[in-house]
């Protein structure tokens, strides 16, 4: 070989290997579950209104050894979007109407420039309204828990409006914090009851339901009193919020369903099986996070959070390394996820904000979970681009934040 090109070689050899610095690896360690928000501030308000007081008990789960790592978890570094502060939803499974109706309070307030509080019960109230009726007519067949999708509060909008969280609360006198837990027993039991004696009553089934509600919620108002004048709740959706649900829309990402076309949400939380969801490649997928925030939307999103890199201490969502290299991260190893139950849908969050730095995309996250107020940025979290890619199963946004994707579909 000739001199000059062993040269030109070595040099391109030198290049490469410093270019390439080698990944750092994460460490997974074993920690100790502590009490936090749910257990020293929840259950310490809500014991008045249950039977019980039992101490928690101590478990070991898996997680990324944090100690030596850094991350943007300050909140004047991200780009940030009109919200309310984060609000605790409570002993309730309810996270999925607290992120659809953040992003519902943030959209009036990029629409019309005025802050409101909506209230997140009254749609709760009405979605076990709907249960109920879809309960008779599958006879019994279906999903009844507390959990649900985003996109039901938009569903439940069109069917019922809204109120401001001044004229429904959901909480009886004295509650600091929402507790569903006996109002969801005494439901179950009852609706167990109807199945096993065959009595499907719709009219019947749905006023026991009503009434039980009514007796741990309060009952939701009729009208309400904005500025001196009064609205039905689907007026103040219209006059008031200037809210259309129709420009809202839903998407998921999975190789299980044709690509481009609406297709059902395979997860129990979806319980009238909505087929609404777009299913789209990934990359268009995570295209509408970043292309939806960088024009000044905010995202609704549900997903799965009882992850190793996902920690209530640290305020991230991360993948780690032992889970698997970024560079592996796409729609295979996703789809690995979805198809053996490792990735679920088990918690809705808001994102507010976003920081583009040397590591890629952050997304700044308002949480209404309990874990969400254990660490410093209180109701505050921060995910990374990687752990939307492969954890997250689907988003609820304003259609032009989704326009580039839609377009390509919709045409």
């Amino acid at each position: 070989m000739k001199p000059f090109l062993l040269i030109i070689l070595s040099v391109s050899l030198i290049v490469t290997v410093f270019a390439q610095e080698p990944i750092q690896k994460d460490k997974a360690v074993y920690k100790e579950s502590q009490p936090g928000f749910y257990q020293e501030t929840i259950l310490k308000e809500v014991k008045d209104f249950e039977s019980g007081d039992k101490k928690p008990e101590i478990k070991k789960y898996l997680s990324v050894d944090f100690s030596d790592k850094d991350f943007p978890v300050n909140i004047e570094d991200y780009t940030e979007f009109w919200h309310n502060p984060p609000l605790s939803q409570g002993k309730s499974g309810t996270c999925w109407c607290f992120a659809s109706t953040a992003l519902l309070e943030s959209e009036v307030y990029r629409i019309t420039g005025n802050e409101v509080k909506l209230s997140e019960m009254y749609f709760v109230y009405w979605e076990y309204i709907e249960r109920a009726r879809y309960f008779v007519q599958q006879r019994g067949n279906m999903h009844f828990n507390q959990g649900s999708e985003a996109n039901a509060v938009i569903k439940l909008m069109k069917l019922y409006g809204a109120v401001p969280a001044s004229a429904y609360t959901g909480k009886l006198s004295g509650q600091k914090f929402h507790n569903h837990s006996g109002m969801i027993s005494e439901m179950k039991s009852y609706l167990n009851n109807v199945k096993k004696n065959n009595i499907w009553n719709k009219e019947e089934v749905v006023a026991t339901i009503r009434d039980i509600m009514n007796h741990y919620m309060g009952e939701p108002p009729l009208m309400v009193t904005v500025n001196d004048k009064e609205y039905t709740p689907k007026e103040y959706v219209e006059q008031v919020l200037k809210i259309n649900p129709d420009d809202y829309f839903s998407f998921m990402s999975t190789k299980s369903q044709t690509c481009n076309q609406k297709g059902e949400l395979v997860e129990p939380d979806n319980w009238w099986h909505c087929k609404d969801y777009y299913n789209v490649k990934l990359d268009d997928f995570l295209s509408i996070f970043k292309n939806a925030v960088k024009n000044g939307y905010t995202i609704s999103f549900c997903g799965d959070v009882s992850e190793p890199g996902y920690d209530r201490y640290a305020e991230v969502g991360i993948i780690p390394t032992f889970d698997i290299p970024p560079e592996y991260i796409n729609e295979d190893s996703r789809e690995y996820r979805i198809n053996n139950n490792s990735t679920n849908d088990d918690h809705c969050l808001h994102i507010v904000g976003y920081l583009e730095n040397e590591n890629g995309w952050w997304f700044f996250i308002k949480d209404s979970s309990s874990s969400g107020f254990d660490g410093p940025n209180k109701g505050y979290r921060f995910i990374h681009e990687d752990y939307i890619k492969l954890k997250i199963l689907t988003i609820l946004v304003y259609k032009y934040g989704a326009k580039e994707v839609l377009d390509e579909i919709i045409k």
